[in-house]
């Protein structure tokens, strides 16, 4: 049977099938193979690079991929994991921060990246805040040891220090929203962990790999003490130590 969903998706995001191949790096043929057999499921980073142009979730487009993913055992909560957080999918941030309504953490060392892949965010953030979602924000100090070393190590023009004071100037448009909140804490430095209600994406930072190369786990709570707890423990812990950034001014 040929995949209406797919089909459908195309056609409200006017893609047609060279479109679609060009996004994920494939034949048109392929496409139109995908189209023609919705038992047909393409590998992993082509339904990732799918769904992203398409603005769906892939388990919309192939659900049988989902389906067969589904765990039993103790590793349950893992949604899904990239090697790269980059290949995680837009549509996945985008879902994630549209559906929370009770807690969105922002646990990343620049948080820099989040401005740039969601134009609206501060739009988000302030309507969330103000219907009592709890946002955070924990960053690293731009002025800390702890951040200069990781520039020394990076080596990039964008400085780690020049990326988290972006963060705070997007901040400070919000700052006047109550439930908006934003700490300095350096002990995260080689883990982000971005936390939606129930669920959460967690990169371990790898070497001298920035954050959008290192891997990615999507994980969602299933049961006590289980990976989102342990994860969800680290943040808790983090923030608790941590110190409220003092030049944080609404503007």
């Amino acid at each position: 049977m040929p995949n209406e969903s797919l089909r459908q998706a195309m056609a409200n995001a006017r893609l047609t099938e060279k479109d679609l191949a060009e996004a994920c790096q494939v034949d048109a043929k392929t496409v139109a193979r995908w189209m023609a057999d919705e038992a047909r499921t393409p590998h992993p980073r082509h339904r990732w690079a799918a769904s992203d142009a398409l603005g769906v979730d892939e388990g919309m487009l192939w659900p049988d991929a989902i389906r067969k993913n589904v765990k039993t055992g103790p590793d349950r909560e893992v949604i899904a994991v990239y090697p790269y957080r980059s290949a995680c999918p837009k549509t996945v941030w985008r879902r994630l921060i549209s559906e929370a309504n009770k807690e969105l953490t922002f646990a990343g060392y620049t948080n820099y990246f989040l401005w740039l892949e969601n134009p609206n965010l501060r739009g988000v953030l302030r309507r969330k805040a103000e219907v009592g979602c709890r946002v955070r924000f924990l960053l690293g100090d731009p002025d800390s040891d702890v951040t200069r070393r990781r520039e020394s190590v990076e080596g990039v023009p964008l400085t780690v220090g020049t990326r988290i004071r972006i963060t705070i100037d997007e901040l400070s448009k919000i700052a006047d929203v109550p439930g908006i909140e934003a700490r300095y804490g350096d002990d995260h430095i080689a883990m982000s962990v971005f936390v939606f209600d129930d669920e959460m994406l967690v990169t371990p930072h790898l070497a001298h790999l920035v954050g959008h190369d290192s891997p990615m786990l999507h994980i969602q709570r299933q049961q006590e003490d289980g990976l989102y707890d342990r994860f969800a423990y680290h943040v808790t812990e983090l923030w608790n130590g941590a110190r409220t950034i003092t030049d944080l001014v609404p503007r």
